[in-house]
């Protein structure tokens, strides 16, 4: 039976902590829905109502796109061992991209990450959690690396490359607004 929560509470944080991916979920009111895995060490409990997490360059750009038309976004933790239990977390995100004020000071809070384009700041309006017994268990092998070495290889000027090729647009053609913000 699914419970609702009007914030995170420490057992919630606890959990998030010991999870190795989470999904993220956005849409604007005409968009596609797009529901994205995201895993490394880049998600940040401030506090029972704040969740950060630290978006790199990859092949699209949807949440930043929707989330700049539509602030909706869900988180999704899932546990793949013992005890079983899904945990969404609601509520309302601003992107923070590199010029903005205040990204030197969200960035603080990660470890350093080549290709790190935007940081997610979510404010948490609704946990909800779920039985979760529907879930395979799952063993984590460990985090992949090739997302790192790539934008190492492309280094600082050729990921600005690449998002200019390929993170200017939603699939839908949703701007992203990447490039309106210089480093």
């Amino acid at each position: 039976m699914g419970l609702k929560f009007d914030a995170l509470s420490e057992q919630h944080i606890r959990f998030i902590a010991e999870q190795k991916i989470f999904f993220v979920a956005t849409a604007t009111e005409d968009s596609r829905v797009n529901l994205s895995p995201k895993g490394m060490d880049a998600l940040r409990v401030v506090d029972e109502r704040r969740v950060l997490w630290l978006n790199l360059t990859g092949s699209g750009n949807e949440t930043s796109a929707h989330v700049q038309q539509d602030p909706r976004m869900t988180l999704m933790f899932c546990a793949f061992e013992d005890p079983p239990m899904i945990l969404r977390v609601y509520g309302a995100a601003r992107v923070v991209h590199p010029g903005d004020p205040g990204w030197a000071d969200l960035l603080s809070l990660f470890k350093p990450f080549p290709g790190a384009r935007q940081i997610f700041d979510l404010a948490v309006d609704l946990v909800q959690t779920s039985c979760g017994m529907g879930v395979p268990y799952f063993a984590y092998g460990g985090d992949r690396e090739q997302l790192v070495d790539w934008a190492v290889k492309k280094g600082e000027e050729g990921v600005r490359d690449y998002w200019e090729q390929k993170n200017q647009l939603s699939i839908d053609g949703t701007p992203t607004r990447i490039l309106d913000r210089e480093r």
